[in-house]
């Protein structure tokens, strides 16, 4: 039998939510299990169990499926949006923990196609540490710390982020955070999704901002 990575850890909610979204997604393109386990580096029989929300994927699991299907990590947490008018968001009642890490997200922007970024809130626990697999070329991290202090591994090296400090790194080469202190610390993740790494739905709404841009330069 295949080894689950964690069972019940995410709220039923977000399972819910992720195992819709993983079925549709391959139901979009017409892909087997066996397709998608290729195109994703994870498992066919991982999958089926995220599928049948029988088991909760790590981040790490989370970014290669996206990568895979060509698809922003939050649209596992929430579906992507487009926000036309002011948009007025509650941290506070948005976190909720989508995997099995010792970490909550709050979906503070959805991937928004005319943008080309999200917004996370992302609560690491006393002791979480993780290392991220090299994303798509094109993926850019901004990290802010608001509460606390984190360290971020960059090029190799950790670096301490205390409160009110920042990076911004090409998320396309591994990199990782942990919380090596005592409290939760609290960092905003606005992640933006340039060249190859657009996802695929987004990919019309993108070149057709781009033609405005260009447009409004003059001499183009």
């Amino acid at each position: 039998m295949p080894k689950k990575e964690n069972v019940a850890t995410a709220t039923p909610a977000v399972a819910d939510h992720l195992a819709a979204t993983l079925r549709r997604l391959r139901a979009e393109r017409g892909w087997s299990l066996d397709r998608a386990a290729g195109e994703t580096g994870v498992s066919k029989a991982m999958l089926g169990q995220i599928e049948r929300a029988e088991s909760s994927p790590t981040v790490a699991t989370l970014w290669r499926i996206a990568s895979g299907f060509r698809t922003p990590l939050s649209a596992f947490i929430q579906p992507p949006v487009h926000h036309e008018k002011p948009a007025f968001r509650s941290a506070g009642a948005l976190r909720d923990r989508p995997a099995s890490d010792a970490m909550w997200v709050a979906p503070l922007f959805p991937y928004d196609a005319q943008l080309g970024f999200e917004m996370l809130e992302l609560t690491l626990a006393p002791g979480y540490e993780r290392h991220s697999e090299a994303h798509l070329a094109g993926v850019v991290e901004h990290v802010i710390v608001v509460r606390g202090a984190m360290e971020v591994l960059v090029d190799g090296c950790w670096h301490t982020l205390n409160e009110g400090e920042a990076v911004r790194f090409p998320a396309d080469r591994p990199h990782g955070y942990r919380n090596l202190g005592s409290e939760p610390a609290v960092c905003h993740n606005l992640i933006c999704y340039t060249g190859i790494a657009v996802p695929e739905a987004a990919r019309p709404a993108a070149d057709d901002l781009r033609g405005v841009i260009g447009k409004s330069v003059p001499g183009r």
